[in-house]
């Protein structure tokens, strides 16, 4: 009972901070691009395309469309 309520007042959270326009940078797997993606490392992939993002560290966020936070990740770069 306790975790449900704990989700749900999370759920609740992140719906009123997406109405003041809140919004999550959606990272894994899209181009790297400087100006919304921190880079703080590189993996050598073969299945993953040069400057692509392959993993997130941590979630980015923009604010009423602007930058509030770059997402830190890992960029692909070729063997």
């Amino acid at each position: 009972e306790y975790t449900r309520g704990m989700n749900l007042i999370h759920q609740r959270m992140v719906e009123a901070l997406a109405k003041l326009g809140l919004e999550p940078i959606d990272a894994d797997g899209k181009p790297f691009d400087p100006n919304l993606h921190n880079a703080i490392d590189r993996v050598e992939s073969a299945e993953i395309e040069e400057d692509t993002v392959a993993s997130v560290y941590q979630r980015g966020y923009t604010f009423k469309g602007r930058l509030l936070r770059a997402a830190m990740v890992r960029v692909a770069v070729p063997q």
